[in-house]
């Protein structure tokens, strides 16, 4: 019995620097080695809805992919971005992406980039996807395409015009469009696409967004208006698991998993080892306050 109080004890007393070194060290090994941690994630309810959602789209269908954050939250939504983007070019939908935040530009180039560039996914600008440019002005921007696109959008990021784009053909207004998907870290965000765009014209929605807003989008989930949603970094993690599994089981896509979910992974085991060692410090300062 002595032998283990003296255990605590010493485990309570470890040197700070150790500490520090084990904290780094879980969280730098999942980050730099993804392979090599494989925490089970839990799917929830929300993700699996979004999942459905998206994976009875059928080959053709277009998709609406709003991106309203920037590089403060790129951590959390970005991961969404990509595995989104994965599995509807997987399933070969058509993608149309709408910055309504500046950077949400360079968030949408950056995410397609990095599916195009696995070169695991046969998709051609114009063909499969189009990207049209940031225009100011917010939820004005979402009742203009609600009601006439072409009033607003006359070109695409590269200064093509539209009417010389295939996939524009017949796409003037929200009604046109089979789903939107919306990423946001405020506003405009899912709630505005609600209010001015896909409740009133009976369009689907799904969202991924900050955990911080998932509260306030909750309302909205549970009354139907958007199907399901993808709660901040476990959120996107447990979306990465689904699409990761899909494509890599049924369509035979050899997809890595994303970085959300090595992320989580990283989150779980430094604040496992906090805990502990939270656990042992209280333990030997016990012990040592009853020895005296």
């Amino acid at each position: 019995m002595d032998l283990i109080k003296n255990i605590l004890i010493k485990l309570g007393q470890i040197d700070r620097r150790f500490i520090f070194l084990l904290i780094g060290l879980s969280v730098l090994v999942p980050l730099l080695k993804p392979g090599w941690v494989n925490i089970p994630i839990k799917i929830t309810s929300n993700s699996k809805i979004v999942f459905d959602e998206l994976n009875n789209l059928k080959a053709g269908d277009k998709v609406l992919v709003s991106f309203e954050y920037g590089a403060s939250t790129k951590p959390e939504i970005h991961p969404m971005s990509v595995a989104v983007l994965q599995h509807l070019f997987a399933n070969e939908v058509k993608v149309y992406t709408v910055p309504l935040w500046p950077e949400g530009l360079m968030m949408a180039k950056f995410a397609l980039e990095e599916v195009l560039s696995s070169n695991l996914f046969q998709v051609e600008e114009h063909i499969d996807y189009v990207s049209l440019p940031y225009k100011a002005g917010g939820e004005i921007i979402i009742r203009g395409i609600a009601t006439d696109m072409r009033s607003i959008f006359t070109q695409d990021v590269n200064n093509i015009l539209l009417k010389d784009i295939p996939m524009m053909n017949n796409v003037n207004n929200i009604t046109d469009f089979d789903f939107v998907f919306d990423l946001s870290a405020g506003v405009p965000g899912n709630a505005e696409w609600v209010q001015f765009a896909c409740d009133e014209y009976n369009i689907p929605l799904s969202s991924g967004c900050t955990s911080i807003m998932v509260t306030d989008a909750i309302p909205y989930v549970e009354s139907g208006q958007i199907r399901g949603i993808l709660a901040g970094m476990p959120g996107a993690a447990e979306y990465e698991q689904m699409v990761f599994k899909y494509l890599n089981e049924s369509k035979n896509i050899p997809v890595n998993p994303g970085k959300a979910t090595s992320r989580m992974s990283a989150q779980s085991i430094a604040h496992l080892l906090m805990v502990i060692f939270i656990l042992f410090g209280n333990i030997s300062y016990y012990l040592i306050r009853r020895k005296k």
